[in-house]
Order: structure tokens, then sequence, then C-alpha cells
């Protein structure tokens, strides 16, 4: 069973590669660079400091949810994974050179698309939500959580994400009825989700670094 298992974290982490792969190459096409600069160069104080509030929401929330019986459960901490499996982090590489080699490989290529990955994300829950009801963009909000649970974040965690999918939605919103324009707006909600994700993979790779010297 110990072997499946094995054989099941390799082929996810080999998922997880290929898709981040395929999102630093995408960053280098003159399209994907375009985007990736427009976002960027559009980053602003205003991204940044709601940042620490939203994940502090995010974490408390989370923290009391993975308490409920059932919501502490996710497929890649099953598997013996750490967190998101984009970090590429696992109890099965622990006391190897791996269990630092691929979590910083893995988030180098995470950080060089990441403005890519979150503009995808925003166009996917957040762009038309100046034409959705309330209700519907409370839908689309924990729609935004639940599914990271698909890519293996515990349950729990994945609703308390719908926190930072509400900021931008907020931000989205704001952003529309400034300017008017859909495309705006969409890059508005990208750039704050570009320094939510930026921040969270600096400080998960401040901890594998500390964890790779001690």
């Amino acid at each position: 069973m110990d072997h499946v298992g094995d054989v099941l974290t390799v082929v996810a982490l080999g998922f997880v590669a290929l898709r981040l792969a395929d999102g630093v190459r995408h960053s280098r096409s003159s399209r994907g660079r375009e985007l990736l600069v427009s976002i960027v160069r559009g980053i602003r104080w205003r991204h940044v400091w709601p940042v620490p509030f939203v994940l502090t929401g995010v974490v408390t929330l989370a923290s009391l949810l993975v308490l409920v019986p059932g919501l502490d459960w996710g497929w890649w901490s099953a598997l013996g994974g750490e967190g998101n499996p984009a970090i590429g982090s696992t109890e099965r590489t622990s006391g190897t050179a791996l269990e630092w080699i691929i979590p910083l490989v893995f988030m180098v290529m995470l950080g060089l698309a990441l403005p890519l990955f979150a503009h995808a994300e925003e166009r996917m829950f957040r762009a038309g939500a100046e034409l959705w009801s309330r209700r519907k963009r409370v839908l689309k909000v924990v729609q935004f959580g639940l599914v990271h649970a698909l890519i293996g974040i515990p349950i729990g965690v994945a609703l308390a994400l719908s926190i930072g999918g509400a900021y931008f939605m907020a931000v989205y919103l704001r952003r529309y009825r400034a300017t008017g324009s859909r495309i705006e707006a969409t890059l508005e909600s990208a750039r704050a989700h570009t320094v939510y994700n930026a921040v969270i993979v600096s400080l998960v790779l401040a901890l594998v670094v500390v964890d790779a010297v001690a």
C-alpha cells in the first residue's frame, strides 16, 4: 500500500511539474510576457497592504474549519503531502535532498508564472461579476475556494480560501465601477491576487530555506 502511495505521489508531482512548466513556457511567449508585464507594472501599495489582513482571516477560519470532522481531509495530505501540491512538499522525501530541492524548483517555476496563473483564475471566477446577482457572486466566491480542494488542499482550508475570493471580488467590482472596463477590472483583481500569492510563496520559500540549513 505504501508503494502505491509512492507511485501516486510521483504521478501527482509529475502532473504539477508539467502544469508549472506550461505556465513558465506561456510566460516566455510574447503574449504571455505582455500580460505578465501589464500585471506586475500595475501593482501598487493598494494591492499590498490588505494582504496580511486577508491571510489572517484565511488562516483563522481554516484553523477552525479543520477541527470539523471530515473537513481536515485532502487527497494530497492523505498521500503524505504537505500544504499545496504546487509547493511539492511531502513527507515521502523527508530526510533526503529532495525534501528541499523539489519545493525550491516548484516555487521558482511558480514564481515565474504567478501573475498568469492569478489572471487565469480571475477570468474564471471574477470576470463578468458586474452582471451577476449577489447570490451568484457569493456562489462564485465559494466555488473559488472549493476548487482548491480538487488539487489536494484539505476541504476546510479550501473553504477558508473563499475569504481571499471575496477580497478579489471586491477589488474587481471596485475597479469596474471606476473604469467601466471588464478587462481593466480583471487585471486589477489579478494584481491583488498576484501579490497575495507572492506573499504566500515567499513565506513558504523562507520556511524551506530555514529547514534546509537547519
